[in-house]
């Protein structure tokens, strides 16, 4: 189940399917499919073919494994301890508590309510870093530059769907909100990245 939250708060709710029908999802950049591949392993080998009953057997083995593998959510994955800036802050300020906190994007909240994303690249639109220093600042406010509204997942979400929410609204990560609206983690791509490099058999993907 996904949500978006903008600065007047909750302006939608749904699944992903109904998300890719609102009216802000629709004027996003909507990414290219994967193509699906039927059969990575190749054709059907004639019977006679040296090697055709090692094949059939790693293809047994193979699709037992993908039908075991593990079905990941929001929950288990997602950062706990998140690094949050407030709406009202100076830019300079949010890119120093970026740069401290060793992350590239953070929840923005106004009154203990989430209102959006901001991440550095929204910060350089207003800010010039030189060898790690900033030097010019327009008289901007995180609101100013921040994404919102931004898109949300629940905390029982498959991972798979997070992640294509990612790609097709074109967002590094996803807010996780429990069923109260309270900010409870945060997902990046890295935190899948670093998932599929755990979880060997890439049964994530099937």
């Amino acid at each position: 189940m996904f949500s978006i939250y903008g600065m007047s708060g909750p302006l939608f709710r749904g699944t992903l399917e109904q998300l890719a029908q609102v009216r802000e999802a629709a004027r996003l950049r909507q990414a290219p499919a994967l193509a699906g591949r039927e059969d990575e392993l190749g054709p059907e080998l004639p019977a006679s073919t040296p090697g055709r009953a090692a094949l059939e057997a790693y293809r047994r083995v193979l699709h037992q494994d993908l039908e075991r593998g593990p079905l990941y959510h929001a929950h288990q994955l997602m950062q706990r301890r998140l690094l949050c800036v407030q709406a009202a802050d100076p830019v300079e300020r949010a890119w120093r508590s970026l740069v401290q906190g060793s992350v590239h994007q953070a929840p923005v909240l106004e009154q203990g309510h989430l209102v959006g994303v901001v991440g550095e690249r929204n910060l350089l639109t207003a800010l010039n870093v030189d060898q790690g220093s900033v030097r010019d600042v327009l008289e901007r406010r995180v609101a100013d530059v921040m994404s919102s509204p931004v898109v949300t997942a629940d905390p029982v979400t498959d991972i798979r769907r997070v992640a294509q929410v990612m790609l097709e609204f074109d967002v590094d990560g996803v807010p996780v909100v429990d069923a109260q609206g309270l900010l409870v983690g945060f997902i990046s791509r890295g935190d899948i990245l670093r998932a599929v490099l755990m979880d060997p058999p890439l049964s994530l993907w099937r």
